[in-house]
């Protein structure tokens, strides 16, 4: 097994532990960005690039928030996506105008589905190509009728991401104004009125077919096929429209290599990036008139800096605590569970029709048909984890090996990144080591029921061991990166339009305007955040730019 030198635990490609030093340039900064997220970096380099002075302050020893790669596992030579792992989101504008150099590369299979029927083990490959698709809708179901149905429904929503996507990047439309701009009643009343599981249960018979839909809505979000709120809607929404097709990418080198770009592109243009600088409080006005003091905590003491404009890369709930004012209600709460593995090899399945490299290539759902997901999220709504845990799995280093040592790599290791659904962060608050545990070994059951061996079977060991597995929970997150809740989203995702709802905030021009004049929120909370996007950076900017 390859070993390396660097801490099992660095922040991830190199420039993400950097910190400009020599202290801070000036009393009083353009610009003055709280937090070096994603978010926060996109909206630090259109800043500077456009010749104002910029500032960003993060808390951490390092940046790239929840979008880092790490060597999690003593004495490995894999740099893994520790939190956030896939990109469909980030406009390829961003990409462009900040000159980055980074890639992704589209996964050769959507998604694969084990199943169990009749005794027999099955499965519907989705993605490798046309005929094989419509080959497996008919083995599963017995005809052609679920698989004309799903190109009709996807059809339909690609239409959609079509006329959606290009505006995540332009002022905030009004509903209305969104609404003529799709052009289509039906596939508005679908999308923007009605709950999701209505839509889902009228094109598709299938239950396993019905749960695959399903879960493009259930990212992150505790919600019911039939809430009645939308959350359901508003997630699926956000994840099929990225770059106007729904493909959600493997980024090349990992999360990291995207946050070292847009790290490196922040300070070529001139921004300076202080890391180990927690922000405490910000001190305005309220008019704007003059410039805000944003106080801050180093490993030295504490310190002051002025701004004409904050841009917050942080939760709704840290805007408020920085301004002094009440926490948004209800609070956000998440609701998965996210492991990361290390195998020394891909498992065999039970299913022989299909590779491991072909089923792990794509998204693998496990225990995601429709029935099984209701009744998930009706036993985690009534306190009690989920008897048979809903998630999925998907392989990196199918896609993109170079995230993992030459030695490595020559001996057949693989990552897996399972990504559990309905667990909300209320289950793990009496005992979060032991919930967890108790979950992690209920989920994994549930993968075995699919292969031919035991996943624990194919684990690597770390340097010192141990099997190469870890298990974050909704309250692991908000400990290590602050998401309130444990939210991956910082609050329930909202429509890609003005609807007067939220927490209080006026989304304003570009949807991250506040109360107060100069403070914007440039974090995933923002209207039309969520995912790695950069696009909450990019409108904030646009904002502080008067564009």
């Amino acid at each position: 097994m390859t070993t390396f030198g660097r801490d099992a635990h660095d922040g991830g490609n190199g420039t993400n532990g950097d910190d400009d030093g020599g202290g801070l340039r000036r009393d009083v900064y353009d610009d003055v960005i709280v937090g070096g997220g994603h978010n926060g970096l996109v909206a630090a380099a259109y800043l500077a690039r456009a010749g104002r002075s910029v500032l960003v302050l993060e808390r951490l020893g390092h940046t790239g928030g929840a979008a880092v790669s790490t060597r999690p596992f003593a004495g490995v030579d894999a740099r893994l996506s520790r939190y956030s792992y896939l990109i469909s989101l980030l406009p390829a504008k961003i990409v462009r105008d900040l000159g980055l150099d980074f890639a992704v590369r589209r996964r050769a299979v959507s998604s694969y589905t084990p199943v169990e029927r009749g005794g027999r083990h099955g499965g519907l490959l989705v993605g490798a190509d046309e005929a094989r698709t419509r080959e497996s809708f008919a083995r599963l179901t017995g005809s052609q009728r679920e698989y004309d149905s799903w190109r009709a429904f996807y059809g339909t929503v690609r239409q959609v991401a079509g006329k959606v996507f290009p505006t995540l990047t332009e002022p905030l439309p009004s509903r209305a104004e969104l609404r003529a701009r799709i052009d289509d009643a039906a596939a508005w009343r679908m999308l923007f009125e009605e709950p999701l599981g209505r839509a889902v249960e009228e094109h598709f018979a299938d239950d396993l077919v019905r749960g695959v839909v399903l879960t493009d809505g259930l990212i992150g979000t505790f919600a019911d096929a039939h809430d009645a709120s939308l959350a359901q809607n508003r997630c699926f929404l956000y994840h099929v429209i990225g770059g106007g097709t729904g493909d959600w990418d493997v980024p090349v080198g990992g999360m990291g290599a995207l946050t070292d770009a847009l790290a490196g592109a922040a300070r070529s243009a001139g921004a300076q990036i202080a890391t180990g600088h927690e922000v405490l409080r910000i001190d305005t006005d309220g008019t704007g008139a003059e410039p805000a003091e944003v106080v801050f905590r180093t490993a030295t003491g504490e310190g002051r800096v002025a701004a004409r404009t904050v841009l917050v890369n942080a939760s709704p709930r840290a805007l408020a605590e920085l301004l002094g004012q009440e926490p948004p209600s209800p609070p956000a709460e998440g609701a998965q569970l996210k492991v990361n593995m290390l195998l020394r090899r891909l498992p065999r399945l039970r299913d022989t029709s299909v590779e491991p490299r072909e089923a792990f290539g794509g998204t693998f759902h496990i225990a995601e048909g429709y029935a099984e997901l209701a009744r998930a999220h009706a036993e985690a709504a009534a306190g009690e984890l989920p008897s048979v845990p809903p998630s999925e799995i998907y392989c990196h280093s199918l896609t993109d090996p170079t995230i993992l040592g030459p030695e490595l790599v020559e001996q057949g290791y693989q990552t897996l990144t399972l990504f559990g659904l309905h667990t909300p962060a209320r289950l793990f608050e009496k005992d979060n080591q032991g919930t967890r545990e108790v979950l992690l070994t209920a989920t994994l059951a549930q993968l075995d029921a699919h292969l031919a061996e035991p996943i624990t079977d194919c684990l690597a060991f770390d340097a010192d061991g141990r099997p190469c597995i870890e298990a974050k929970t909704p309250l692991d997150l908000e400990r290590e990166l602050r998401l309130p809740g444990g939210n991956i989203f910082h609050r329930e995702l909202s429509w890609p339009h003005q609807s007067g709802d939220g927490d209080g905030f006026a989304p304003g021009r570009w949807g991250v305007e506040t109360p107060y004049p100069g403070v914007l929120l440039c974090g995933a909370g923002a209207v039309r955040g969520g995912g790695v996007s950069g696009i909450p950076g990019h409108n904030a900017a646009m904002a502080a730019l008067g564009r």
